[in-house]
Order: C-alpha cells, then sequence, then structure tokens
C-alpha cells in the first residue's frame, strides 16, 4: 500500500514539489489549460469521495465514500456526471475555492450558504463559474457535510477501484489543504441529468433502528432505554463513529467479549462504559463489542448529517 501513498500524495498536494510521476498522469487527464481547482482554504476537514471501494472487506478495507450518498448522488446528478464521480466533501463548511477555467458545479448535502465573487448562489442547483472567480462557502446553519460536485468530477488516481479518502486506513487521496490543486475529470454525461434537486436536504434527528443482532447480551430493559432516552454527539466524532452520551448508559447482562466480528455502516456498538458508537463509512470492518442494533440503510445519511453538541433518538 505504500506505492499508493505515494502516487496519491502527489495528487492533491503544493504544486512545488509534486512527484514526476504525478506531473505525467496529471498530464494525461488534463492534456492542456489546467483544468483545476485551486484550493485557498478547507474549513475543518475536505476530502475527495465517491461511493467507496468495494470487495476488499477480506483484506481489512472498508467501503468508505460519501458519508451522506444522497447528497453526494444529487450532486452529481444535478452536473451531468456519472453516478460515481467523485466529489468534494466539506464538514462545517469553509472551503474556498478558484476556478482555473470556467466549470459548471452544484453544492447539495448540509445546507451551507455559498458565493461567487461575493455573489449569494442557489443550494441545489446549478452553477456556472467563469474561469478565475472564488467560490467561497460559508458555516452551515444545520446539519454537517456539504458535497460539492464539478462536471467531470475531481481527477484524483484511484486506489483500488475508488478515489474515497478513507480516514482510519489512510487509503485513497490525502484530505485536502490548502495550495492544492485539484484536477477536473472526464466523468460526464450528457445533459440532463436532473434540473433540480432530486434529494432535497432533510434534516432528522430520530433514526430508525432494527434491533440485534446482540442484544441478547444486554439486560431487558437496555433496548428500551435506547428507544427512551435522548443521546447526544459527542465532539470526538468522526467518519469513522458516531460516539453518542446520553443520561443512563446500557447495561450488559453478560461481561465476556466476542470474538471479532463483522461490522457494518449503521451498527451502535456499545462499549464497556455503555455509550454507544454508531459506525459510520470509514468504520473498522470487524469489532468486538456487542451490536445492540442498526440503522436503517435509509437513514444513515440523516446519521452523517448530525453534528456534535445535536440531540438525536432512535426509533423501531
Amino acid at each position: 500500500m505504500a506505492d499508493h501513498r505515494q502516487h496519491r500524495r502527489g495528487a492533491v498536494g503544493r504544486e512545488p514539489g509534486r512527484p514526476r510521476a504525478a506531473r505525467a498522469r496529471h498530464a494525461r487527464a488534463v492534456p492542456r489549460g489546467d483544468v483545476m481547482l485551486e484550493v485557498l482554504a478547507t474549513g475543518p476537514l475536505t476530502t475527495v469521495q465517491d461511493r467507496g471501494r468495494t470487495g476488499w472487506s477480506s483484506l481489512g478495507v472498508g467501503t468508505s465514500g460519501a458519508a451522506d450518498r444522497r447528497s453526494h448522488d444529487a450532486a452529481n446528478r444535478l452536473v451531468g456526471n456519472m453516478i460515481d464521480a467523485a466529489t468534494l466533501e466539506v464538514t462545517l463548511g469553509g472551503l474556498v475555492l478558484r476556478a482555473r477555467t470556467e466549470v459548471v458545479l452544484a453544492v447539495t448535502g448540509a445546507p451551507t450558504p455559498f458565493t461567487v465573487d461575493g455573489v449569494p448562489q442557489g443550494h441545489g442547483a446549478v452553477v456556472v463559474v467563469g474561469s478565475g472567480a472564488e467560490i467561497r462557502l460559508d458555516w452551515a446553519p444545520v446539519g454537517l457535510r456539504t458535497y460539492v460536485a464539478v462536471r467531470g468530477g475531481i481527477d484524483v488516481p484511484r486506489v483500488l477501484g475508488s478515489r474515497s479518502t478513507d480516514s482510519l486506513s489512510g487509503i485513497g487521496p490525502e484530505r485536502v489543504a490548502p495550495g492544492a490543486l485539484l484536477p477536473i475529470g472526464h466523468d460526464a454525461e450528457d445533459w440532463p441529468r436532473a434540473d433540480m434537486n432530486p434529494y432535497p436536504f432533510e434534516h432528522r434527528t430520530t433514526l430508525r433502528v432494527i434491533p440485534g443482532p446482540r442484544a441478547d447480551r444486554f439486560t431487558d430493559d437496555a433496548l428500551d432505554l435506547l428507544l427512551a432516552q435522548p443521546w447526544t454527539v459527542r465532539t470526538d466524532s468522526d467518519r469513522v463513529g458516531m460516539k453518542l452520551q446520553g443520561a443512563e448508559p446500557l447495561s450488559r447482562s453478560r461481561e465476556d467479549e466476542l470474538p471479532s466480528e463483522g461490522m457494518v455502516t449503521g451498527a451502535l456498538q456499545v462499549p464497556p462504559s455503555g455509550l454507544p458508537v454508531l459506525f459510520l463509512v470509514d468504520h473498522p470492518v470487524t469489532g468486538g463489542y456487542p451490536v445492540i442494533a442498526v440503522v436503517v440503510s435509509a437513514d444513515l445519511g440523516s446519521a452523517a448529517q448530525c453534528a456534535p453538541g445535536q440531540t438525536i433518538r432512535f426509533s423501531v
């Protein structure tokens, strides 16, 4: 995997000092004209994401990909991209870009106000940005993750079939940094894919769960307690997992640990503290703590939009 990491640093790193291999790769993807986005600021965290890498869990590699896949897909559809084209996932806001050529983009997910050269633009709409213009995302008033798609997609190298940054394993491109030059690819299809946002932002704070598969390792009232009380998203949550704080921890009926077993996105794993951790897209592929319930797949995008300090609930 070391070779992959060396190549990807050249893909989104600063222009000076890029490896020769990275220059050659960019030259093939963008033959002339520096068809790129220049990164001026990134906010707390900006990463390149697509729909993730599948088929590698047997080797300990998770899927990763966009935390809110519906919003990622919506952005790509608005600009006429293939559904798996890479977008920018922006946590909380604060991204500032400069277009080095005319680009077509869309912003979806958390409704972050954004401007082009100081002029407010529509969220969930197609925006044409002239060469040299500055694109600025403000801070999200609600939600957590915003997606920026450009027509053609972000053209960083694929690692194990995906352009996604996996924050747990380190596989994929580095997190986006100020000074990076992001090449624009050719993952576009015929117009139009959509003329309005097919998946408007929904800020759900009650997440539906399916009990189990290890509910038998908890006391009889543990599942009722999970559903009855509110849970606060802790500030040390990330793309790996949403750590939750509640008034009453969940109690186990057995103290012996399980052998490690497969984990899925949405699993509510309960460590000895009794405070659940909701696994998100960069979760480990195995775990040894019991899972009391799993968030249904339709609500995973809503889970990914829950910001630190927010209160959420679970229902069946």
